[in-house]
């Protein structure tokens, strides 16, 4: 379990994730958040919808009484995984736009994250940015990690949000203005690691369950070359699985998420990766820390 905040060196120091919904927190960056919770750093989990519309993806899991109870359920699941992750956790309010299937895709739900103006959106972030007073904020890139309308949404809130905060003429109602230093995009999803992971699946006699994506999955080097930051955390990984199988309904245990041993893990890729994207303190690239740079908390 990560130490409270206020011990280890690096008491003062706050870092603001930006999520989409309940288990993004514990599938992208919770081994590196777990890692700065237990060296003292206060770490603020901002997630935007409630994952109201989120498909039941264990099958354990899959009945009429949960699906029933989704909304409250997802937000058990949630206090649990923070609780893991010794983070602070807030939700924006805002409902889950689902994922849109279909050829032509449906339209989306009226009154879903998606569809709330910029404006009204970044409003409640502004506010809980304002609050925290973060040195670092992270979000999704311009494709949302995947394209699901919420994580493009989040990558828009969250960008605009940043922006925002420190600008005194921008939401003047809504606290004290306050800049981030530093804002990151989530990248741990990035062909090279599922390269290097597959391979040492198969090196080890092991089924690997990235072997038909990557089939499909189209190089873009250009794109991978934007990762800057990689923060070793194979340490916490097992912290990481443990908050991840909080989100009972969205974890299979038995699924691919854990198919691939921890230790090859730790062995092949032990870090999580982060693309800079803008720093108001002089940073240099490549780096292994999200606060490079920053020297002193107050």
């Amino acid at each position: 379990m990560p130490q409270h905040p206020s011990l280890g060196p690096r008491a003062g120091f706050r870092l603001m994730h930006v999520h989409a919904h309940p288990d993004d927190e514990s599938s992208k960056g919770a081994a590196s958040t777990a890692k700065y919770v237990t060296e003292g750093v206060d770490v603020h989990v901002a997630t935007c919808t409630g994952g109201e519309r989120g498909s039941i993806l264990n099958p354990k899991m899959d009945r009429p009484d949960v699906l029933a109870n989704i909304t409250e359920i997802r937000r058990q699941e949630m206090e649990r995984a923070r609780d893991i992750l010794g983070v602070r956790q807030d939700w924006l309010g805002f409902v889950d736009s689902g994922w849109p299937d279909g050829d032509p895709k449906p339209p989306l739900p009226e009154g879903c994250f998606a569809l709330v103006p910029i404006e009204e959106a970044v409003a409640p972030l502004v506010r809980l940015i304002r609050e925290f007073r973060p040195h670092v904020v992270t979000t999704y890139d311009e494709r949302g990690g995947y394209p699901h309308p919420d994580h493009i949404k989040c990558h828009e809130v969250g960008v605009a949000a940043f922006e925002a905060a420190g600008d005194p003429e921008r939401y003047p109602d809504l606290g004290e203005p306050w800049q981030p230093l530093k804002l990151y995009y989530h990248h741990s999803f990035n062909r090279p690691r599922m390269e290097a992971l597959d391979k040492v699946m198969k090196e080890h006699g092991l089924e690997s369950p990235w072997t038909e994506r990557l089939k499909d999955w189209k190089p873009e080097p250009e794109w991978d070359a934007r990762i800057t930051t990689r923060v070793p955390c194979g340490d916490y990984f097992g912290v990481r699985d443990q908050a991840l199988l909080a989100h009972a309904t969205q974890i299979d245990p038995d699924g691919a998420w854990f198919s691939i041993p921890r230790e090859l893990q730790e062995q092949v890729w032990p870090t999580e990766d982060f693309e800079l994207v803008v720093s108001h303190v002089a940073s240099t690239v490549p780096e292994d820390d999200l606060f490079a740079g920053i020297s002193d908390p107050a």
